[in-house]
C-alpha cells in the first residue's frame, strides 16, 4: 500500500490493476505517474485486516480501504481510497472501468 504514495508514483502504477491504471489515466487525462499524485490517497501506514475470497482481496489499514485481484503476474490493486457507506458499494477514489 506503499506504493500508491505520491512520492513511488512508478511502483504505485505499477501495483494497479490493468483496468484500474486504464480508468485513472483516462479520467485525468494524464499518464498514471502523473495522475496518481492528482487523486489524493492518503494510504495508511498500518494493515488492520486482509479478507480473501478466492482471486479477490479486501486490505482495510488504518486510513484506507483496498480492493486487489490476483492475476498471473501477482496481486494487483483494483480500487484504491475506498470508503464504506451504510446500504450502498464502497466510493473509491481509484476503480477500474
Amino acid at each position: 500500500m506503499a506504493s500508491l504514495r505520491a512520492a513511488d508514483t512508478t511502483r504505485g502504477c505499477a501495483a494497479l490493476a490493468p483496468g484500474t491504471r486504464d480508468e485513472l489515466e483516462q479520467s485525468a487525462e494524464l499518464p498514471c505517474v502523473r495522475a496518481l499524485p492528482e487523486v489524493g490517497l492518503q494510504p495508511g501506514q498500518k494493515v488492520r485486516t486482509v479478507n480473501v475470497y478466492g482471486h479477490q482481496a479486501r486490505v482495510v489499514t488504518d486510513r484506507d480501504t483496498l480492493f486487489l485481484s490476483a492475476f498471473p503476474g501477482g496481486w494487483k490493486i483494483t480500487a484504491a481510497g475506498c470508503t464504506a457507506r451504510p446500504e450502498k458499494p464502497y466510493q473509491c477514489l481509484i476503480k477500474g472501468g
